[in-house]
C-alpha cells in the first residue's frame, strides 16, 4: 500500500513539473515575442516618417556650373541639400568653358546658376543671364555687383604669387611682378591659360594695368613673361596651386585663397601680394537666362549669399567675404594693408576677346 502511495505520488510530481515548466516556457514566449512586436511596429512607423520626410523634401533640383574646387562646393552644398531638400547637379570644369557652354545652350538652358568665375568674365557673357536683386543686396557693397544685377560677388579674390618653400630660398622670394622675369624662374611658373581660367584672365589683367605705362599698355611686359614661362602653360587653374604645392614649379600666380588653404593645412608653401599693386576682383554668381529651375535657382543664390554661409567663406575656406558684415579669414593681412591697381572691371569685361587674340599671338610668336 505504501508502495502504492510513494508511485502516485512520483507520478503527480512529474505533472506539477511538466506543467510548470510548459506554463513558464508559455510565458517567456509571450514574454519574447512582445517586445518583438512593438520593435516591428516602432520600424515600420520610422519607415513611414523617413517616407513622409522625404516626400516632403522632394521639392525638385537645380543644376549648378562652376569652376570652384571641391573643397568649396561640396561641404556648400550639401548644407543647401540638407536644408532645402533640394537636389544639386553639379557640373565642375574651367570658367572659360563654363561660359562658353552657357552661350552654346542659350536657346535650351540645361544649366541654371553659374556659380564662380572672376565678375569680369561673368560680365562679358551678362547676355547670357537674368538680373536677380537678391534679398542680401544691403549687406553687398557696390563695387562687389554689377549694377544692373546681372552678377553679384561670392567672395573677394586678390592675387598673389605662390611659392615652394622647399625651392624657393628665402632670400629669393619674389616680392614683385617684375621678378617673375629673373632668369632663375624660366620654365619654373605656373600659371594656367587666360582663355580657360578666370584667375589666369584676372591676373593678365592686373599685369597689364600694373604696367600700363611700360610703352605698349603693359605687352611689353607680357611679352617678357610669356619667354619665362618656356612654353609652359596650364589648362586649369587648379594645376597652379597643386603644381606649385607638389613642387613641379617653384612659383605660381593664383588667388589668395588657393595658397591659404595649402598653408592652412600645413603645407611647405607661401605666398606674397606684389609690390606694384595686385587685384581683389570678386568671383560671382549669377543666373542663367532661361533657367528650367528658376525658384530653386534663386533660393540658391541666396543661399550663397547669407550670413552663414559667408561665414564659411571665411572661416572654413579662408576667403573673403563679399558681405560688409563679415570679418577676415584669421592669418591674413587686412585688405587695408595691400596695395591695389585701379583694375577696370567694365574694360576687362568689354576687351576681354582682344585681350586674349593679343595673347594668344605672343604666346604662338606671331608678335
Amino acid at each position: 500500500m505504501k508502495k502504492k502511495i510513494a508511485n502516485f505520488l512520483s507520478v503527480l510530481l512529474v505533472i506539477s513539473v511538466f506543467v510548470g515548466c510548459s506554463s513558464n516556457k508559455s510565458k517567456d514566449t509571450e514574454t519574447t515575442n512582445q517586445p518583438v512586436q512593438k520593435e516591428q511596429q516602432v520600424e515600420d512607423k520610422q519607415e513611414t516618417k523617413v517616407e513622409e520626410k522625404t516626400e516632403e523634401k522632394n521639392l525638385g533640383s537645380v543644376t549648378v556650373y562652376t569652376p570652384h574646387n571641391a573643397e568649396v562646393v561640396n561641404p556648400i552644398v550639401k548644407e543647401f541639400q540638407e536644408r532645402t531638400g533640394i537636389r544639386v547637379d553639379v557640373v565642375a570644369a574651367g570658367t572659360g568653358e563654363l561660359l562658353k557652354r552657357v552661350e552654346a545652350e542659350s536657346n535650351n538652358p540645361l544649366g541654371d546658376v553659374m556659380w564662380g568665375g572672376g565678375a569680369e568674365s561673368l560680365d562679358s557673357f551678362k547676355e547670357y543671364f537674368e538680373p536677380y536683386i537678391s534679398t542680401h543686396d544691403d549687406k553687398i557693397p557696390t563695387h562687389f555687383r554689377d549694377k544692373d544685377h546681372y552678377w553679384n560677388g561670392f567672395s573677394a579674390l586678390p592675387m598673389v604669387i605662390m611659392y615652394n618653400k622647399k625651392l624657393v630660398k628665402p632670400e629669393e622670394v619674389p616680392t614683385s611682378w617684375e621678378d617673375l622675369l629673373d632668369e632663375k624662374w624660366k620654365g619654373k611658373i605656373a600659371y594656367a591659360d587666360p582663355a580657360r581660367s578666370g584667375s589666369s584672365y584676372t591676373t593678365l589683367v592686373t599685369i597689364l594695368t600694373a604696367y600700363k605705362d611700360d610703352g605698349a599698355d603693359g605687352w611689353n611686359f607680357i611679352k617678357k613673361f610669356i619667354n619665362n614661362l618656356d612654353g609652359k602653360l596650364i589648362s586649369g587653374s587648379s594645376g597652379v596651386y597643386k603644381g606649385v604645392a607638389d613642387g613641379e614649379y617653384s612659383l605660381g600666380l593664383t588667388l589668395e585663397e588657393a595658397a591659404m588653404r595649402y598653408i592652412t593645412s600645413g603645407a611647405d608653401v607661401g605666398l606674397i601680394y606684389p609690390e606694384e599693386g595686385t587685384s581683389a576682383v570678386p568671383d560671382g554668381i549669377a543666373l542663367i537666362k532661361g533657367a528650367q529651375n528658376l525658384e530653386n535657382a534663386k533660393t540658391f543664390i541666396e543661399f550663397t549669399l547669407s550670413e552663414d554661409v559667408q561665414d564659411m567663406v571665411v572661416n572654413e575656406f579662408s576667403r573673403r567675404s563679399i558681405r560688409s558684415d563679415a570679418g577676415s579669414p584669421e592669418g591674413l593681412e587686412a585688405m587695408d594693408t595691400i596695395k591695389l591697381v585701379d583694375y577696370d572691371f567694365s574694360w576687362a569685361a568689354n576687351n576681354k576677346e582682344t585681350v586674349l587674340d593679343k595673347w594668344k599671338s605672343i604666346l604662338t610668336g606671331q608678335e
